[in-house]
């Protein structure tokens, strides 16, 4: 277990708390923008359906490879430096994406953006965890830190729609560059540097196997979530997994390794990364389909649908910030257990949703899930970076990433397939249909909704009833494997960290005084 000191973070720490906010912020912002804009960009720059998913997709995908690499090489090279950089070139790449006049121009960029964002998540976590010692105090700062995610995640859609109704589509990637100049400007003075003093040089060999492993396992877990498991995909993704036994076979000779495995013999680091790991895989899987659900099937638009989104991310936002003080009254693996259990009576609210008549059930569902999820993000962050050495908290703070990375992505892969099966199973064509129309609307809602367009309004009527039920009913059925998922896995989570001696936080003497006088 991690070794904790009584020193208190002070005004500078606080202050410095809100520098590192604003990255975080504008990563998660940056991810929910985009959607908004991609009508006009598509309409300007008019790429293939296989560049405009390449300009969606290519941002999370690149993060999600480099956030171990990232991790480990601020662990190295100094966290603060690390973050400046990634910053200087987030705020390049953000001018590049912006001004783009082609396709392959904006894939590009956006490729850049994600492997600079790749280095302010990792960074940022980690600085945390060295600025706030104190247990009582990380714990609140990591609170705000998830808080400044969801927060992006809100204001993403209201403020894309916004310089989308008075300036060009470039215009949402501009947001980044006077972010990162003030990151620029402030860090120095504000953020201390921490490095690994006893690392030594990075492991090239050990950067290109990680990335050779999981890079095709999260391309093929997306693929799989669009086409199904074909040859293909599942070739990309044993590939994958050969390579990342060949990377884990080699950080055990290493005798300074680019990936620590030893962290994994700490029950508390496994136990919170699994119990995140399986928070992401079902609320990404869940998601994917009631964003759907809420379009295809009530008929909201894209903006309305966000709007309805809106109260999910604000439950999310409550519950993190009250996750840290319940923590202090209760253990925390209970508060955890408690709130996943939350979690699976808000997904369980989604099998009460009819085809047509289930928009707030729906919202109240996922509000309650998140809010139930909220103290999951918060203490399993904070048990990951508290329970290993300061040194790593770099690599830490990747792995943590990372996991709900993987977690989203296998979560869209697995729930999307199920929900798929199902409503392959249960929809009925209608006869009059020509074969390739009956095929495409047999094979999603998408398809469905895309062929009835052009038929004649009561065969169309038809179709649609039955693809919305059909759908509707493998959402339920995700709701239940989901919240069976969420039990399990609260009760095994709690009995595991029970057993590692995860203990309440105990505040140090003026901790809540200088919370309150921090600005």
């Amino acid at each position: 277990m991690r070794v904790e000191t009584n020193a208190l973070a002070g005004r500078r720490e606080w202050t410095g708390l809100a520098v590192l906010a604003l990255p975080t912020l504008l990563l998660s912002l940056d991810m929910s923008v985009l959607h908004l804009a991609v009508p006009h960009l598509a309409a300007d720059l008019r790429p293939s359906s296989s560049e405009l998913l390449w300009i969606i997709d290519i941002y999370g995908f690149l993060i999600a490879g480099f956030l171990v690499t990232m991790g480990t090489l601020g662990d190295r090279i100094g966290r603060r430096k690390l973050l400046m950089i990634g910053g200087a070139a987030f705020g390049m790449a953000s001018v590049a994406a912006a001004f783009a006049t082609s396709p392959a121009m904006l894939i590009g960029a956006r490729a850049l953006l994600g492997i600079a964002g790749a280095t302010l998540m990792p960074s940022t976590l980690a600085l945390i965890s060295n600025m706030f010692p104190d247990p009582k105090q990380r714990g609140t700062a990591i609170a705000v830190w998830m808080s400044c995610f969801m927060g992006g995640m809100v204001a993403g859609p209201l403020v894309g729609g916004l310089l989308l109704e008075v300036a060009w589509w470039g215009a949402v990637f501009l947001l980044a560059v006077p972010v990162m100049v003030l990151l620029l400007v402030t860090a120095p003075k504000l953020l201390p540097e921490y490095r690994d003093e006893h690392a030594g040089r990075l492991d090239l060999v050990s950067v290109a196997l990680s990335l050779g492993a999981i890079l095709p396992v999260v391309f093929a877990l997306k693929e799989i979530a669009k086409s199904g498991p074909d040859a293909r995909n599942l070739l990309v993704l044993g590939a994958g997994l050969g390579i990342g036994t060949v990377f884990a076979r080699r950080q055990r000779r290493l005798a300074d390794p680019m990936l620590d495995l030893g962290l994994f013999r700490n029950r508390t680091f496994a136990a919170a990364l699994c119990i995140m790991l399986v928070g992401a895989v079902t609320m990404g899987g869940v998601f994917l389909l009631v964003s759907q659900y809420l379009q295809l099937v009530e008929g909201l638009s894209a903006a309305q649908a966000g709007v309805a989104l809106v109260p999910q991310a604000i439950a999310v936002v409550i519950g993190s910030l009250v996750a840290p003080r319940l923590a202090r009254r209760f253990r925390p693996e209970f508060v955890l257990g408690f709130g996943m259990l939350v979690a699976a009576v808000g997904i369980l609210l989604f099998t009460q949703a009819s085809a047509g008549n289930g928009v707030v059930l729906v919202v109240l569902g996922l509000s309650v899930a998140g809010f139930g999820m909220g103290p999951q993000g918060v203490l399993c962050t904070e048990m990951v970076v508290g329970s290993v050495p300061p040194r790593k908290a770099g690599a830490a703070s990747a792995m943590s990433e990372t996991s709900a990375e993987f977690g989203i992505a296998m979560g869209i892969a697995v729930f999307g397939s199920v929900g798929t099966a199902v409503y392959r199973h249960d929809v009925t064509v209608p006869d009059q249909l020509p074969a390739g129309a009956a095929t495409d609307a047999a094979e999603s809602l998408a398809g469905a909704v895309n062929t009835a367009a052009g038929l004649d309004h009561q065969v169309a009527g038809t179709l649609l009833a039955s693809a919305r039920e059909a759908f509707t009913s493998g959402l339920h059925t995700v709701a239940v494997i989901g919240a069976a998922v969420v039990v399990v896995f609260a009760v095994v989570g709690m009995s595991a960290l029970r057993k590692s001696g995860t203990a309440p936080a105990e505040p140090a003497p003026g901790v809540e005084d200088e919370v309150l006088a921090a600005p």
